[in-house]
């Protein structure tokens, strides 16, 4: 734990100061890629809105040339730097919150029974909703149209898996699609077919286009309100920040919107989607940078396979438990490469969504074909999820100066399936959280909500322990992956921050930094490991502005 060193602090007359004291503070620091260095405090002042100074309060008061404004006693509760979730989906995560939440359905009988009961108080044309996981039920096969059909026949049903790759219809939403027995599986998806050939009702990936895009459009005022849901959910969290991973052209108008009007608690990140049809104007326009960092436009997200739940991430070799499928491209290489040599002259980043390991490769391989052809390799690229990489291809994430941003619940929630799909000796590559950390990448944590919990105290705990809020596995599952306390904290943090380009101004509590800090009842550091999880937020700030205070 470094000491501080305070020289004199002085404000100009009219700027707004305040002395936050009597806490038990920490902050992560030192060079990306390098072991995290601890740093504690009691007392920090911040000044329009960024921190001025952080250390024990004696030292603070005696090097203070004029009085702060007001003073703020914490009463010894623990401060850290505000989280950063470094790979989410803001209006997933809104519609999640307004939508039927299938999250923790313990069977497809439950999950229909949530869906009628739903339907019966939303009167819209589609009954829509998110969070179906098969693997969390007894059968831990996929669900069927007919279920739906037996309550709900004249309203279309779309429930999307948790993980965004997978579909759940009912017939009348097959048929407004045109599905049948005739219709042909799209290239990167599939449609799930019965014995007889028949449609069941489960579209995978590139499939789910057939169903969605007979969906009525959005408009701006629903995603201003699944925004503003999500933005005051993740204050109640403790989060501060966001990467948005895959914006279309309406979210950043509602975003610069709202950005604009100052409404924006939580700051975004905001990754292009790759699959916007006005993507090429929108790099030619340029980064987009707010001059209070509540809104940032740098980077473009890719996908290239599909989720390992549903067995759509592309694997090398066929899956342990369906030897006929190696998964799917939703994108393929020749496209991939196309994006990559529109995106990267524009100076943009590039964050790849990359589960299977066939997919991680592929990843790999264009970014070297870019920096020998097209250069980038400065832009501080990212795989996003890195779940499942050939042990010949995980030190070439730190060749090609690749970041890994990596979710760790993930690991805790697949743990009951991932060895089915993959087989012990793929696991040697799988969720290798220590494994890149050892090497040097940089590893940014998120949780992919709403895919997973946006608690990121779930994702700490997940990363500490490598068990699941039972504590299950005893002694962790596949353990010697675990993080430290501090490389989780700061991969939540200023590993996060470095992951956007952004570590000068945030990510961690350090004078001429945004004062994003939140207040805790427990100490991460002190509290029991199988505990982490329990952390209760109690404010959250964001430039020294409370955008959350616990009733």
């Amino acid at each position: 734990m470094l000491p501080f060193i305070l020289l004199f602090i002085s404000f100009a007359s009219n700027a707004q100061a305040i002395l936050y004291h009597n806490f038990n503070g920490y902050t992560l620091t030192g060079e990306p890629g390098n072991a995290a260095v601890l740093k504690q405090f009691d007392a920090m002042l911040v000044v329009d809105g960024k921190v001025a100074a952080v250390g024990p309060l004696s030292a603070i008061s005696k090097n203070l040339k004029q009085q702060p404004d007001s003073k703020v006693d914490l009463q010894g509760k623990t401060v850290l730097p505000g989280i950063i979730d470094a790979h989410g989906h803001m209006l997933g995560l809104g519609e999640n919150l307004m939508q039927v939440d299938l999250r923790t359905a313990v069977s497809e009988e439950d999950a229909v029974t949530r869906v009628q009961e739903f339907a019966t108080t939303e009167a819209g044309p589609w009954v829509i909703g998110r969070g179906w996981n098969q693997e969390n039920w007894q059968n831990r096969e996929f669900p069927t149209a007919l279920s739906l059909d037996e309550f709900i026949v004249e309203r279309p049903v779309w429930l999307t898996r948790v993980d965004g790759h997978a579909g759940w219809a009912n017939s009348k939403a097959l048929e407004l699609a045109g599905i049948t027995a005739d219709t042909v599986s799209p290239e990167g998806g599939e449609i799930i077919r019965d014995a007889n050939g028949q449609p069941t009702g489960v579209l995978i990936d590139n499939a789910m286009a057939l169903v969605e895009s007979k969906i009525p459009a959005k408009n701006a005022d629903y995603y201003r309100r699944a925004l503003v849901t999500a933005f005051d959910h993740l204050v109640s969290e403790g989060i501060t920040g966001v990467h948005d991973a895959g914006v279309d052209a309406t979210n950043l108008a509602v975003y610069r919107q709202l950005a604009e009007e100052g409404k924006m608690p939580v700051r975004v990140y905001a990754m292009l989607s790759a699959s916007e049809p006005t993507l090429p104007d929108l790099l030619a326009a340029g980064p987009i940078h707010t001059a209070d960092d509540s809104l940032t436009v740098a980077s473009v997200k890719i996908y290239t396979d599909g989720a390992l739940g549903s067995r759509g991430a592309a694997l090398i070799e066929p899956y342990s438990d369906a030897p006929n499928t190696r998964g799917l491209l939703v994108t393929q290489p020749d496209t991939i490469e196309q994006l990559f040599n529109l995106i990267i002259p524009h100076g943009f980043q590039i964050n790849i969504h990359a589960i299977g390991d066939r997919a991680n490769r592929i990843a790999l391989d264009k970014f070297a074909h870019a920096y020998e052809t097209i250069g980038g390799r400065n832009l501080r690229h990212r795989i996003e999820h890195a779940q499942v990489v050939h042990p010949d291809d995980i030190p070439r994430f730190k060749e090609l100066n690749i970041i890994a941003s990596m979710q760790p619940t993930h690991a805790t929630s697949d743990k009951n399936m991932a060895e089915d799909r993959i087989g012990k000796e793929r696991m040697q590559g799988a969720y290798a959280w220590q494994t890149f950390l050892e090497q040097g990448t940089i590893v940014a944590a998120g949780s992919d909500f709403p895919v997973e919990l946006s608690n990121p105290f779930f994702g700490v705990h997940a990363a500490v322990t490598r068990q699941d809020r039972d504590n299950q596995p005893q002694g962790g599952w596949y353990a010697h992956e675990a993080m430290t306390r501090e490389q989780a904290l700061r991969a939540f943090t200023l590993d996060a921050a470095y992951a956007s380009g952004q570590e000068q101004q945030l990510g961690s509590l350090e004078p001429g930094k945004w004062a994003d800090f939140i207040v805790l009842d427990q100490d991460p550091f002190d509290v029991a490991s199988d505990k982490l999880w329990r952390a209760d937020v109690l404010a959250t700030y964001v430039a020294g502005e409370a955008v959350f205070t616990q009733e």
